[in-house]
């Protein structure tokens, strides 16, 4: 990366986190700077770094731990890792922050960084990411400690192995067959060391990690990467079926039949699932789909909450309500116990053990809540001013029915109820509809604010 470019915004730095072309827009030096920002703004003793396959991982995080040495921190490195596992050292070892290395489900040749502070509490842009961003750019840092920090190598996959298993009753579980597909990502090695804890048996495809990710991005949100599990569960008989992206920090399900499950729907099953343990207990949920997941919360006795979509945003609610549990329909789940930071790995534990209790293939369960809240799926449109379309939406809409402003507009009436917000990491419009059981209605009431979406598309030039 040129530095004729520092006096600019570096283009690395999104709303979350650093993600960018390696090494054009991220490279060694850039991680250092980002090291010594890092420390100039947190002032820990002693931070965690970790990394994904990729293959400029190793040095942008050998990198990344000089700077923070040069400034006089101790390192923790737990090498190649799931971000959750950063989290969890971060919480688990009482460290001053963390430092993943990871561009999750972008192609190869990126790479980027997600950063926590105490207790893995996040760091995003209006949490102080813009003021690394800016420290980094302008090397505004003090000059390198008299006495340099350490760099220790640290393994500590057997401490957060012990505490995924603590979400489960081990002796409780069928032993199911699940179809596992980790991408080729670092979901492989934590599914090897779970193994020999649970009664499953795991027929497995791309489980290797890889960081040229030869059987394509690991991003199953992608509509045409989901055949690879679905055939996977289909071929082995499988109970349901798991699909991870790159660093692991969202899960997505299929059901015996290979059929992808809408995140929505996976929301209320855990919500079930942790409520059955913590009676009472709150729930925070995001505004684009909620009938499913506030029905399953009051039929149980929990306190619903519902609030912004974003990690940053749901993790901070979360810790105001002292919520066990956080969902978002875009597959990331949270966990009081795991320092209300979001977990891969958790829910699909938690849905094996719901699973063995209740005696119902997954595909019943999905099916019974899908017929009674059918949903519209997240469709995304680019605008040139999504704040025009909201605005007609409003309008049009705001009059008749029930408004709420926590995230985008979302406007409910009796039988039927939309959202549509501006995505916060990418220039696109997203619509969520969902009916009390009328597929009719809902297709009804898409088709019409998607005309008024492009209407004003059209209108807008």
């Amino acid at each position: 990366m040129s530095r004729s470019g520092m006096s600019q915004r570096l283009s690395c730095f999104k709303a979350y986190d650093v993600r960018g072309v390696v090494p054009d827009e991220l490279d060694e030096d850039l991680a250092y700077r980002i090291g010594r920002a890092y420390a100039a703004l947190i002032g820990p003793k002693k931070v965690c770094i970790g990394r994904d396959v990729r293959p400029s991982g190793e040095a942008l995080s050998a990198a990344l731990a000089r700077g923070l040495a040069d400034a006089g921190v101790d390192v923790v490195d737990i090498g190649v890792c799931g971000t959750e596992q950063v989290y969890f050292a971060t919480f688990h070892m009482g460290l001053d922050g963390g430092i993943m290395v990871t561009a999750s489900h972008n192609p190869p040749e990126y790479n980027g960084m997600k950063f926590v502070r105490e207790e893995a509490r996040p760091i995003s842009g209006d949490s102080g990411l813009l003021e690394i961003e800016r420290r980094a750019r302008t090397e505004d840092y003090p000059p390198p400690a008299a006495v340099k920090g350490t760099v220790t190598h640290v393994d500590t996959m057997d401490a957060y192995v012990a505490h995924l298993l603590s979400y489960v009753d081990v002796s409780r579980l069928k032993p199911f067959t699940i179809a596992a597909n980790p991408g080729n990502g670092c979901a492989g090695p934590v599914l090897e060391m779970l193994r020999e804890h649970l009664p499953f048996k795991f027929a497995t495809r791309f489980a290797e990690p890889d960081g040229s990710f030869p059987n394509g991005v690991p991003n199953p949100m992608l509509v045409e990467n989901r055949e690879a599990t679905g055939s996977l569960v289909r071929e082995s008989g499988a109970d349901f079926g798991v699909a991870w992206d790159g660093d692991f920090d969202r899960c997505f399900f299929f059901d015996e039949k290979g059929r992808f499950i809408e995140g929505y729907y996976i929301v209320g099953l855990l919500a079930e699932a942790v409520l059955k343990k913590h009676p009472g207990a709150a729930i925070v949920y995001d505004p684009r789909l909620v009938w499913n997941t506030e029905e399953i919360i009051a039929e149980l006795g929990g306190r619903p909450v519902m609030w912004k979509a974003g990690h940053a945003f749901l993790k901070e609610k979360m810790r105001e309500e002292d919520a066990v549990y956080g969902g978002e329909m875009s597959a990331h789940h949270y966990f009081r116990d795991f320092s209300y930071c979001d977990s891969g790995m958790i829910p699909w534990l938690l849905v094996a053990q719901l699973l063995s209790e209740k005696g119902r293939p997954l595909s019943e369960l999905v099916a019974e809540r899908a017929a009674k809240y059918p949903v519209s799926g997240e469709i995304n449109r680019r605008l040139a001013n999504p704040d025009d379309a909201i605005a007609r939406l409003e309008a049009r809409y705001g009059g008749r029915g029930r408004v709420e402003k926590i995230d985008g507009l979302s406007v409910a009436f009796d039988d039927w109820r939309f959202n549509v917000r501006k995505s916060n990491t990418e220039p696109l419009l997203r619509l969520n509809v969902e009916t009390r059981g009328d597929r009719a209605l809902l297709e009804e009431k898409t088709a019409e604010i998607l005309a008024v979406i492009d209407e004003a598309a059209v209108e807008a030039g």
